[in-house]
Protein backbone atom coordinates (compact mmCIF):
# COMPACT_ATOMS: atom_id res chain seq x y z
CA UNK A 1 0.00 0.00 0.00
CA UNK A 2 1.83 3.35 -1.22
CA UNK A 3 -0.10 5.38 1.65
CA UNK A 4 1.08 3.49 4.39
CA UNK A 5 3.28 6.31 5.54
CA UNK A 6 0.09 8.72 6.22
CA UNK A 7 -0.32 5.78 9.01
CA UNK A 8 3.53 6.09 10.34
CA UNK A 9 3.23 9.42 10.68
CA UNK A 10 -0.14 9.27 12.89
CA UNK A 11 1.58 6.69 14.78
CA UNK A 12 4.22 9.03 15.45
CA UNK A 13 2.13 12.42 16.71
CA UNK A 14 -0.22 9.75 18.83
CA UNK A 15 3.54 8.08 20.59
CA UNK A 16 4.16 12.23 20.82
CA UNK A 17 0.66 13.38 22.45
CA UNK A 18 1.34 10.21 24.76
CA UNK A 19 4.87 11.22 25.95
CA UNK A 20 3.74 14.63 26.44
CA UNK A 21 0.25 13.65 28.64
CA UNK A 22 -1.46 15.05 25.76
CA UNK A 23 -4.10 12.38 26.28
CA UNK A 24 -7.38 14.22 24.86
CA UNK A 25 -5.01 14.36 21.75
CA UNK A 26 -3.39 11.02 21.65
CA UNK A 27 -7.29 9.42 21.86
CA UNK A 28 -8.32 11.32 18.77
CA UNK A 29 -5.14 10.71 17.02
CA UNK A 30 -6.35 6.84 17.44
CA UNK A 31 -9.56 7.17 15.98
CA UNK A 32 -8.16 9.19 12.69
CA UNK A 33 -5.82 6.19 12.65
CA UNK A 34 -8.25 3.57 12.68
CA UNK A 35 -10.22 5.75 9.69
CA UNK A 36 -7.07 6.00 7.88
CA UNK A 37 -6.42 2.46 7.71
CA UNK A 38 -9.91 1.45 6.92
CA UNK A 39 -10.30 4.74 4.12
CA UNK A 40 -6.77 3.73 2.24
CA UNK A 41 -7.21 -0.38 3.03
CA UNK A 42 -10.85 0.57 0.92
CA UNK A 43 -9.21 2.37 -1.53
CA UNK A 44 -6.51 -0.57 -2.51
CA UNK A 45 -9.45 -2.66 -2.70
CA UNK A 46 -10.75 -0.87 -4.94
CA UNK A 47 -7.40 0.00 -7.00
CA UNK A 48 -7.16 -3.70 -7.05
CA UNK A 49 -10.89 -4.69 -8.43
CA UNK A 50 -10.30 -1.73 -11.19
CA UNK A 51 -7.44 -3.30 -12.30
CA UNK A 52 -8.66 -6.71 -12.17
CA UNK A 53 -11.44 -5.25 -14.03
CA UNK A 54 -9.26 -3.44 -16.99
CA UNK A 55 -7.01 -6.89 -17.19
CA UNK A 56 -10.33 -8.71 -17.82
CA UNK A 57 -11.66 -6.31 -20.35
CA UNK A 58 -8.33 -6.66 -22.19
CA UNK A 59 -7.95 -10.27 -22.54
CA UNK A 60 -11.80 -10.42 -23.67
CA UNK A 61 -10.87 -7.34 -26.14
CA UNK A 62 -7.98 -9.40 -27.50
CA UNK A 63 -10.11 -12.68 -27.64
CA UNK A 64 -13.27 -10.81 -30.00
CA UNK A 65 -10.48 -9.76 -31.99
CA UNK A 66 -9.24 -12.98 -32.59
CA UNK A 67 -12.10 -14.34 -33.89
Amino acid sequence: MSQEWIISVLKDLKNFANQNQLGRLAEQLDDTIHVAVAETTTKARNLAVAEGDAKSNSSVSRTRGAM
